[in-house]
């Protein structure tokens, strides 16, 4: 189960091992279920999630640290393969040029701004397929002009142009 967010299974799953700790059928008030819940769909690599739920876990054993097999020893575990998952993620190779990865990200950036399953025609998108191969210095502006005309002149945070100047940084680093 190597996923990003905290989503109703890993909830269910801190609620199982709860209740082998209390042995009780019912999540406790304020342990690691009821923490568990106020995150649903946050990120599991937030700090904020695992020490909630590891004070939930405190609450039931008054043990001062997580109990091993228990909710907080759990969802460390998930935090900690989630971050490893991120890494592998971001160790992938940054050639600094308009490859499949980065056009890729640049239509997902695109598509996420427009809300359109396809690219708008002579957008961020096609400005880049225009020049494939190429390095994204030299058409950053290409596609930084092409994501204005789709936002109404204005660069937009996360949008096309920071993916593609996001892939450059990395292939510089």
């Amino acid at each position: 189960m190597n996923q990003q967010t905290f989503n109703s299974e890993t909830i269910s799953d801190i609620t199982h091992k709860e209740s082998q700790l209390t042995g009780q059928s019912d999540p406790v008030k304020g342990g690691p279920t009821a923490q568990a819940q106020k995150h649903a769909n946050e990120s599991l690599s937030d700090s904020k999630v695992v020490s909630d739920i590891t004070k939930g876990e405190e609450k039931i054993t008054h043990n001062g640290g997580p109990v091993p097999g228990g909710p907080a020893a759990f969802i460390i575990s998930q935090a900690t393969q989630a971050a490893k998952a991120a890494d592998r993620i971001d160790n992938q190779t940054h050639t600094g040029t308009l490859d499949s990865e980065t056009i890729s990200r640049i239509t997902h950036a695109e598509n996420e701004l427009t809300g359109e399953a396809q690219p708008v025609k002579g957008g961020p998108t096609a400005q880049a397929q225009k020049h494939v191969g190429e390095p994204i210095g030299r058409n950053l502006h290409h596609i930084t002009e092409a994501e204005k005309t789709i936002t109404g002149g204005e660069r937009v945070k996360g949008g096309p142009t920071s993916a593609a100047q996001s892939e450059l940084s990395k292939a510089r680093s």
